[in-house]
């Protein structure tokens, strides 16, 4: 059961990702991805596999080394806890960029693509976003006039 957790995370992720991407002047997609709900399949998927590993992941949290999250991720349940947690926080950053990108009126065309390399690399993307969007914001300022 947990291997077919694992493979089917990012799955409950997809259709979302997919919607950003190829539909995202659709006024559907912005309705769907306003919502934080998109990601209870995977939290319910991470609740599964977490409350096996509890106490392992427990003491993960509470005092953190690399040690014990080795030890976490190298029990099954703990792997997939983890990948489940990660892919959740990437779609919600992912779908936090997607409205960004709306309000700031990047283009898909270039949003696109880096939702793309957010999902492999979420941190990577977030950087190349926060940096586009505060060029765009810095853009929108009234220039100060010198007086």
């Amino acid at each position: 059961m947990t291997g077919t957790l694992f493979e089917i995370t990012f799955y409950l992720a997809a259709p979302f990702w997919l919607l950003m991407i190829f539909a995202p002047t659709w006024s559907v997609t912005t309705r769907i991805v306003s919502s934080p709900l998109t990601v209870l399949p995977l939290l319910a998927v991470y609740t599964v596999l977490a409350v096996q590993v509890f106490p392992e992941l427990w003491t993960a949290v509470s005092t953190p080394d690399i040690d014990t999250f080795r030890e976490l991720a190298a029990l099954a349940e703990g792997a997939g806890a983890l990948w489940a947690q990660v892919i959740a926080w990437d779609l919600l950053v992912g779908q936090w960029m997607f409205l960004q990108s709306r309000k700031l009126g990047l283009s898909p065309w270039l949003m696109g693509p880096l939702l793309v390399f957010t999902i492999l690399l979420s941190p990577f993307g977030l950087l190349v976003f926060l940096a586009l969007r505060a060029v765009r914001r810095g853009a929108d300022r009234p220039q100060e006039q010198e007086g």
